[in-house]
């Protein structure tokens, strides 16, 4: 991951809030008429201390009051404005990272870390709020207030004005810019460690059945613990350094507060006017506290951001064509094809022609390429050399619609959502008819068993199909093959958790559909590859 800068993180989510530039004007104009209300409480109570002409003391209590009202409406006001701004960009860049992962699918979610996806959709996400909703806005409250006080100020002096300015800049940039340097990599390691425990996690939980079976559960719990401990460290380090960050700053404030008193006696000021302007220079530090505190609960935030731009940058292994070139999949040529795959030689100098109606089988030794050989025919992954031709156009040039219409792929792992079998089922065509989608159920053999089911096609199935056996869970998969209705039908081990009986009427349904298809089966089974037309042996990264 390219590591980025504070200043180019920050401008890459700015650039995201221009669509609601408005309502940032509003948070902003109600912030600094909210602290400015916020300042004079203090500032009206010492004028009333020391009897200011500027006003009767009737005149102040109304002040007050005013004040104190409209202080906690427009406080109000501003949060809701920068909280709106806030979920409704939130809302805007989870959207835009799901973009992104459908781009990056499938070729680089298979080494992805789902667990540090996980962890970035949801938590560095939403960590993203600090910054919509407590940064921006009170970035500009803090110049515009500051600046106000400084005019306040200079009536009592240049000199103090020029202090004003001098104590805000230093405790509203420098303070914040320094910290915000010591404390970003430990902000960033605590997103890493975050990413890291939820990956340990969802990997423990999947793999529990094994853990038990050979008594591995105490190595995973200590791992468990490690990781834990690791997490828990870098928030030691995060926490401590916001302490500090807290001491520093209020020292700075009482020092500068101090020095303004001096600076008072040391030219002889009359006593109201020093207290009034101390007083005043007190209570105006509360919008640039808040940035000084900023660099330290920000360094999350940048972390997070970091992450999730990275995301967003991230180049897709294979682009996406939507005006590109309709193919009726009547041939496939591989013409001399290599793939490697991190500096692995996968597949070399692969020839091989498959024509409408064939029924293809591929055996092999493990990692000689079959499952390679399908991903590159469905353009998981583009070639590293030679050509992959549908009636002689390139894939490369193909509609990526056209490719994902015309072809259907079985795996070894069916993946199912947390929903019903009808709308599991549906994922394969969006439109289909309870009908259709019965008559594909037949074919693999799995329609009896769903209408046993209390809810029938509207069972609940289990989150990632736990409810189902294997055997089950790869005849819906298989189900929604013979939905899909695709010419070219690329089946890698479909029939590997299922017993004879059914694999003999699943692949009984699979040859009557040959007609006008293209089948090629992966599987070590002889009994699935007897009907095929011709059967192709991998080895050494070649076809023999």
């Amino acid at each position: 991951m390219p590591s980025m800068s504070t200043i180019q993180i920050f401008s890459r989510l700015v650039k995201l809030v221009f669509p609601l530039t408005e309502f940032m004007i509003c948070a902003i104009l109600m912030g600094v008429a909210g602290f400015l209300c916020a300042i004079f409480i203090p500032v009206l109570s010492s004028m009333a201390l020391v009897k200011d002409p500027t006003f009767s003391f009737h005149t102040i209590v109304i002040l007050l009051f005013v004040c104190a009202l409209l202080r906690g409406i427009l406080r109000y006001a501003e949060q809701a404005c920068n909280h709106y701004i806030a979920f409704k960009l939130l809302a805007r860049i989870r959207d835009q990272v799901f973009g992104a992962l459908r781009k990056l699918c499938p070729a680089k979610l298979e080494v992805k870390d789902k667990g540090s996806l996980i962890s970035l959709i949801t938590s560095d996400i939403e960590l993203l709020e600090v910054f919509y909703a407590h940064t921006i806005s009170p970035i500009c409250i803090a110049f515009v207030t500051s600046f106000v006080c400084i005019i306040i100020q200079m009536q009592y002096g240049w000199i103090y004005g020029i202090y004003s300015l001098l104590a805000y800049v230093l405790v509203g940039i420098v303070l914040p810019i320094y910290i915000s340097k010591q404390s970003r990599h430990i902000g960033i390691e605590y997103r890493k460690e975050a990413g890291n425990l939820n990956s340990y996690v969802l990997e423990s939980m999947r793999g529990l059945k094994e853990s038990m079976q050979y008594m591995d559960t105490d190595r995973r719990l200590s791992g468990l613990n490690h990781q834990t401990a690791l997490l828990a460290k870098r928030e030691k380090e995060l926490k401590h350094f916001q302490a500090k960050t807290i001491s520093l700053t209020n020292a700075c404030v009482v020092l500068l507060s101090l020095g303004l008193c001096l600076i008072h006696v040391f030219l002889n000021s009359s006593m109201e006017s020093m207290i009034v302007s101390s007083v005043l220079q007190i209570s105006s530090f509360g919008p640039v506290i808040a940035l000084a505190n900023l660099g330290s609960t920000l360094s999350q935030t940048i972390g997070a951001g970091q992450r999730v731009i990275s995301l967003l940058d991230e180049i897709p292994m294979v682009e996406e064509v939507r005006n590109g070139d309709e193919a009726q999949f009547n041939s496939m040529d591989m013409i001399h094809v290599d793939f490697a795959y991190d500096k692995e030689q996968i597949l070399k100098d692969m020839n091989l022609n498959i024509q409408e109606n064939e029924v293809i089988g591929i055996q092999g030794k493990s990692g000689s390429g079959k499952s390679t050989l399908l991903k590159l025919l469905m353009r998981f992954w583009d070639v590293s050399g030679g050509n992959i031709l549908v009636d002689g156009i390139d894939i490369k040039n193909l509609n990526t619609s056209n490719l994902r219409k015309n072809e259907g792929y079985v795996t070894q792992e069916t993946i199912l959502f947390h929903d019903t079998i009808e709308n599991n089922l549906r994922v394969a065509k969006q439109d289909a008819t309870i009908e259709e989608i019965q008559l594909a159920c037949k074919k693999a053999n799995i329609h009896e068993y769903i209408q046993s089911s209390p809810n029938g096609y509207k069972t609940l199935v289990e989150e990632l199909g736990s409810s189902l056996s294997g055997g089950e869970r790869q005849r819906i998969g298989l189900a929604r093959m013979f939905l899909h209705d695709s010419k070219l039908v690329l089946l890698d081990e479909p029939t590997s958790n299922l017993d004879s009986l059914n694999e003999g009427i699943i692949l009984k349904s699979i040859y009557e559909e040959r007609k006008n298809k293209t089948i090629i089966f992966v599987s070590h089974r002889e009994s699935t590859l007897a009907h095929c037309n011709r059967v192709i042996h991998m080895e050494s990264n070649r076809v023999s």
